[in-house]
């Protein structure tokens, strides 16, 4: 039981110093949350998405980059940008961005 109260509480301080103080919900065993970014007047019929994996928090890997997902979609003007984020454990991690435009 010491070990696991130990084990948790290194690892808040680990994800504390990573991000800081965040007004986003941020889940230290499991998150699975979307945030809108940035919203525009104009419609988008198109859709494209890109993500980056992160594994145990030493080995990222992907473009989540807004121009991913532009390129992914085939779209020249953005009307909306949303991004999820998902985390289990620290083991794996995954950054998806949405675009959505003409």
């Amino acid at each position: 039981m010491k070990k696991l109260l130990i084990l948790l509480s290194s690892s808040a301080l680990l994800c504390s110093c990573g991000g800081g103080l965040s007004d986003r919900p941020m889940g230290m065993l499991y998150a699975n949350v979307s945030d809108p970014v940035a919203v525009t007047s104009s419609s988008g019929s198109r859709t494209g998405v890109a993500t980056a994996t992160s594994y145990l928090g030493l080995v990222a890997v992907g473009d989540s980059s807004v121009s991913a997902a532009k390129a992914q979609g085939g779209i020249s003007t953005v009307s909306s940008v949303d991004v999820k984020r998902e985390n289990i454990l620290g083991v794996i991690s995954k950054y998806t961005t949405s675009v959505k435009g003409n």
